[in-house]
């Protein structure tokens, strides 16, 4: 029985491939079909598993750091979840619109009583159902700060047993699975970390500018296949560090002061001054 090839993640996930599918799978092409793939960002797994279809002797490691697999498994937990806050609602509130007062007090019991009896819920599907379209939270004291609206899913989630089945599943630092596979012979790395400038809420780590310059050193003497957008600005940078070699880093040797501020009462940030004498050897 030939095995069901998803063009997109079964589970909403912030950032899946599903508009490169089909040209992942033509650049899939250009590789051997026995080849080791590592998908050192696995996100929702979708990359390693179009992968593993389009090339079934192939090694396909999936690195699943944000435990997408347990949200896979807990799927029919999930579509009972989901039915009795459809029921809750009914027809009371229209769609799209916000679910307030007695309805929203019920649906926080729902979950609670979720979390206490199944000590599991999948914040990020239920996010989709109760949530503004593309705002996710992780957990419930972050769901209670935010606007309950009626964008509740009307069928269930299909369960997948099948979209992980033949992958080397790992959920390590990238860094840790990179060192582990770095000199395996015609290995291509697949990488596609959360993204320069945009939101990576629902990512289980914090990243600064210097972790997504660190993932380029992967890059370097190998096969891959690298994700980014144009809000990233990488290329924009590499190309510009790529003109200018001899610059190294001008901060070099620079005194920093520092000094907090605040734009309102839950968003601050550090402005920064960097000072340097130069000193003129020909002096």
């Amino acid at each position: 029985m030939k095995k069901k090839l998803y063009l997109s993640a079964p589970l909403p996930f912030v950032g899946q491939k599903r508009m490169f599918a089909r040209e992942f799978m033509k650049v899939l092409d250009q590789f051997p079909d026995d080849a080791t793939f590592v998908d050192l960002f696995g996100g929702s797994g979708l990359l390693s598993h179009i992968t593993k279809r389009c090339k079934p002797n192939a090694t396909v490691v999936y690195n699943d750091f944000d435990n997408y697999r347990r949200r896979l498994e807990n799927i029919p937990r999930t579509n009972r979840l989901i039915a009795d806050i459809r029921a809750i609602v009914g027809n009371a509130v229209p769609r799209h619109k916000a679910i307030t007062g007695d309805l929203r007090e019920r649906i926080f019991k729902r979950i609670q009583q979720e979390e206490r009896d199944n000590g599991y819920v999948d914040f990020i599907t239920l996010s989709s159902s109760l949530l503004f379209s593309m705002k996710y939270v992780l957990n419930s004291v972050e769901m209670q700060k935010e606007t309950l609206y009626n964008n509740i899913r009307q069928s269930d989630y299909t369960p997948c047993p099948d979209y992980l089945s033949g992958l080397k599943i790992t959920s390590r630092d990238y860094r840790e699975v990179f060192e582990e596979y770095k000199n395996v012979p015609g290995v291509v790395f697949l990488v596609d970390p959360p993204y320069l400038s945009t939101e990576v809420g629902t990512y289980t780590m914090y990243w600064r500018l210097s972790d997504y310059l660190d993932v380029l050193t992967v890059l370097a003497g190998h096969s891959f296949v690298y994700f980014t957008s144009n809000k990233s600005s990488i290329l924009e940078l590499c190309d510009w560090i790529g003109r200018n070699k001899s610059v190294g880093n001008p901060f070099d040797g620079c005194t920093k002061a520092e000094f907090n501020a605040r734009m309102n009462y839950n968003a601050t940030y550090t402005d920064m001054m960097l000072y340097k004498q130069h000193v003129d050897s020909a002096a």
